[in-house]
């Protein structure tokens, strides 16, 4: 690609002072400039929910499939996808024929950079961090689904430009601003939720990586689909691997070099309350207690990693066990009597109560159920916990100066960072000891190591703030 002078000084990062550009309140125009990146599956779907909002004028769309010829079927092939479609980015990108169009999100900040206010990135997660920390380098207020970042460096940079550009920040575990939030939030503040000794939280549904077995390498190469721009999509990879169906669409997901696993699927829905309001921060130790098909290069069949946390500003000391593999369930505590668990959720032990929760915005109940219906009636808790704006607009409200974000980088974060810890834990297995203060894996340097990526040639601008 040739470069213009604008990106040519892009490429040089943070050396360069033009990239210093601080984030705008933009209550004075009432409406927010967005650039959708990412438009397939779950990217289409936060875009939909910006783009229908009066408050946003969708500028710009951005997705390497954006002109894609591969049919639906190619995607599916084998059983591997789940695409549908009106989930392509080409049918979504239909929706918005006002809107410029992209492959390259480095192409639309050259050519609109100075046009767009805000983005939503809604693409796999090894390409979070390149794209969040180019859109913050220009001042661009960002919305990223899910995990945050993949690597732990990866968010603590993140956290480091949300205070160094003054962006308006927000990663899209949406529950966190649904009932589980204010409920956690209302409770923890009147006592009701104290002394929590330990949780088990559990995600057992099926992962399209659970057929592989022992997988000895990336996949073999497939004919790539014409305009498909599969260098983009490999973004930081230090090595780009050749196309298949089980890289993409949603397949990413279970390679360690692409994606999180079921931590970043579904435990920013499961812990974010939890990790929050209970100031977990980081771990000490994070100890792979159960693995059932470790691979050097997709997540294991089933996995049990324990998280233990010191004592914290008069809270004890804690540990979360987390459970993921279709047979490999949670214990259901005594106070169910006899009633199982559901396919994903967590049970919260504290010195006094009991509290069984499930995922997104579903609030908890104390258990036994006739515990909670008491408390009910006497007054000690309420099912009532407000109106509040939704993720979406709680962002948008942000953007414009009216509310604060309720989950930014600086609470995504650290969220993320333990659910890294634990991807490193279900790839290498055993027991590792984190120091809290130099953020490092002081007993085994092989998983010290991938607390950070090596990074592909022409993308280390990214990481140089």
């Amino acid at each position: 690609m040739k470069l213009s002078r604008r990106k040519t000084l892009f490429a040089t990062g943070a050396a360069a002072g033009w990239a210093m550009i601080p984030g705008r309140v933009l209550g004075a125009s009432g409406r927010i400039n967005l650039a959708a990146i990412g438009l397939g599956q779950q990217g289409g779907g936060i875009t939909g929910a910006f783009a229908g909002n009066p408050a946003v004028n969708l500028v710009a769309i951005c997705d390497v499939d954006i002109d894609s010829s591969g049919p639906v079927a190619h995607w599916n092939k084998g059983g591997l996808g789940w695409m549908s479609e009106q989930d392509t980015p080409a049918a979504n990108a239909a929706k918005y024929p006002h809107a410029r169009r992209f492959r390259d999100f480095r192409a639309m900040f050259d050519k609109m950079g100075n046009e767009i206010d805000a983005v939503c990135i809604g693409v796999p997660d090894h390409s979070h961090f390149p794209i969040a920390m180019a859109a913050m380098m220009l001042g661009k207020h960002v919305f990223v689904e899910k995990p945050l970042a993949r690597t732990f460096q990866e968010c603590e940079l993140l956290m480091q430009a949300e205070k160094q550009f003054g962006v308006v920040t927000q990663m899209g575990n949406q529950g966190h601003s649904g009932a589980n939030y204010f409920q956690f939030q209302a409770w923890t503040e009147a006592g009701i939720i104290r002394d929590v000794t330990h949780v088990d939280a559990y995600m057992n549904n099926y992962r399209r990586w659970h057929p592989w077995g022992d997988v000895a390498g990336f996949p073999e190469a497939m004919p790539l689909p014409e305009g498909l721009d599969w260098m983009v999509w490999n973004g930081t990879t230090p090595k780009p691997v050749d196309f298949s169906n089980k890289l993409h669409y949603g397949n990413w997901r279970g390679w360690h070099q692409f994606g999180t696993g079921c931590f970043g699927d579904w435990g920013a829905h499961i812990l974010d309350t939890i990790h929050e309001f209970l100031e977990l921060g980081l771990p000490e130790r994070v100890s792979a207690t159960h693995l059932k098909g470790r691979n050097d290069y997709i997540f294991p069949v089933e996995s049990t990693i324990n998280f233990a946390f010191p004592a914290r500003d008069g809270m004890p000391a804690m540990d979360i066990d987390w459970y993921d593999g279709q047979a490999n369930k949670a214990p259901a505590p005594k106070e169910l009597e006899g009633r199982g668990l559901g396919g994903s959720g967590k049970v919260i032990y504290s010195k006094e109560l009991v509290f069984q929760g499930g995922t997104h915005s579903d609030p908890l109940q104390i258990v036994p159920y006739d515990r909670f219906k008491e408390m009910l009636r006497e007054g000690k808790v309420t099912k009532d916990y407000g109106k509040h704006s939704n993720h979406y607009q709680n962002f948008v409200n942000a953007c414009l100066g009216e509310e604060k974000t309720r989950s930014p980088f600086s609470v995504a974060g650290p969220l993320c960072q333990m659910f890294a810890l634990g991807c490193i834990a279900q790839r290498l297995g055993g027991m590792l000891e984190f120091d809290r203060a130099t953020k490092r894996i002081v007993n085994n340097k092989q998983a010290d190591s991938l607390l950070k990526d090596d990074v592909r040639k022409g993308w280390e601008q990214y990481y140089k703030i």
